[in-house]
């Protein structure tokens, strides 16, 4: 059972991987900084060295949010299932909501359904997740939002031409800080579950860190993840939000990677996806005659709101599941239905195909690019 649940981990870091790859490249591939697969490699090899920079978020996940005497290798397989389907959906509609909340709320639901809410470290959630949640965004909006008129002021006197190809320059140090950043906070909380359930497991003494094998292995299938590329996710934010140009591309990236990487240090379980979200809308706001896509907007925060208590259910109707089977043959049963609507997701998602070559196609609406036009006949 334990070797399911690492393997259900990894699944889940993998489809972190690509579902958070925009919030690195998102701003680069739009501006034609950087060349979109070139982007997803960068970004993927940048996420596996970040893993090994911090462990203070793994250590919140692993013993700060619930009580790990009451959780079981059960709970946290189906709190993974939880994060996984959340993920997968979002990623199909091309909604960037919070990889980290999809995890934090199967996990939390799981755990809830096992033990009762008395299970739940609150305090924790609430200061170490939800305050985050709240502030982060916001924070990183008027960040970029007063980089983007530094940016602009700095560089009035320049050409468009000559401010566009200087800036495109600069975004290829900052995508990389992010995708750095993104290393140092997402890829640790798959540690951080692990390490739960090796606590879980009794393999592990409870306080103890992420081993290097858990480290590694994480590392490597967020890496592999991003460089899969999330081309959804990252339309979304590169095209739908606000048409960026290359000072506040900058502008964004800076943004992010500095609020990510404060809030690695302090172990905040911050979700990448509402900083990169909130530095992009930033930069609409600081570049005068922008035009922010507030729709757009909206439906992502919706998408926020839900994320914690879906993910929660989802989460606790897999424990159920698993549990009225029992053991570890009922894990099993609950990693067929995950694998059965996971193949699902992914068949829909080709009826509207979004890749690395229409990923930067004029934003109409909807994350799926317009068909061309066919030629007028002779």
């Amino acid at each position: 059972m334990l070797a399911l649940v690492v393997i259900t981990a990894l699944c889940f870091d993998f489809t972190n991987g690509f579902h958070d790859t925009g919030n690195a490249m998102a701003t680069s591939i739009a501006t034609g900084a950087l060349p979109p697969r070139v982007a997803v490699a960068v970004s993927g090899v940048l996420n596996f060295v970040g893993a090994f920079l911090s462990l203070a978020v793994a250590a919140t996940i692993a013993s700060g949010l619930v009580n790990t005497q009451v959780v079981t290798l059960t709970v946290v397989a189906a709190g993974l299932a939880g994060g996984i389907i959340w993920n997968l959906l979002t990623w199909l509609f091309g909604i960037p909501s919070s990889s980290s909340h999809a995890l934090i709320g199967g996990v939390i639901g799981s755990t809830i359904a096992a033990s009762g809410g008395s299970a739940v470290l609150w305090h924790g959630l609430v200061s170490k997740v939800i305050i985050p949640a709240v502030c982060s965004p916001i924070i990183a909006a008027l960040v970029a939002a007063s980089g983007t008129w530094m940016l602009y002021r700095i560089s009035r006197n320049l050409s468009d031409s000559a401010r566009g190809h200087g800036f495109r320059i600069g975004q290829i140090g900052s995508a990389c800080m992010v995708s750095l950043a993104h290393g140092t906070n997402d890829a640790q909380k798959t540690m951080g579950v692990i390490t739960l359930a090796l606590i879980a497991n009794g393999t592990l003494a409870k306080g103890s860190n992420a081993p290097i094998w858990v480290i590694v292995c994480c590392a490597l299938a967020i890496s592999v993840g991003t460089y899969v590329g999330g081309w959804r996710v990252i339309r979304t934010l590169g095209k739908g939000l606000v048409e960026i140009e290359s000072p506040q591309g900058m502008a964004a990236e800076s943004a992010s990677a500095a609020v990510i990487l404060l809030s690695s240090s302090f172990g905040y379980s911050l979700s990448t996806t509402h900083v990169a979200t909130g530095s992009i809308i930033g930069t609409g706001l600081g570049k005068k005659g922008a035009e922010v896509r507030w729709n757009v907007a909206g439906r992502m925060a919706t998408a926020w709101v839900f994320t914690l208590p879906s993910a929660g259910i989802v989460g606790a109707g897999a424990y159920g599941l698993a549990h009225g089977v029992g053991g570890t043959i009922g894990v099993i049963v609950d990693l067929i239905v995950l694998a059965a609507l996971s193949a699902l997701i992914y068949y829909r998602s080709r009826g509207t195909k979004v890749d690395h070559k229409n990923v930067n196609a004029e934003w109409k609406g909807t994350v799926a690019p317009a068909e061309p036009e066919p030629a007028a006949a002779a």
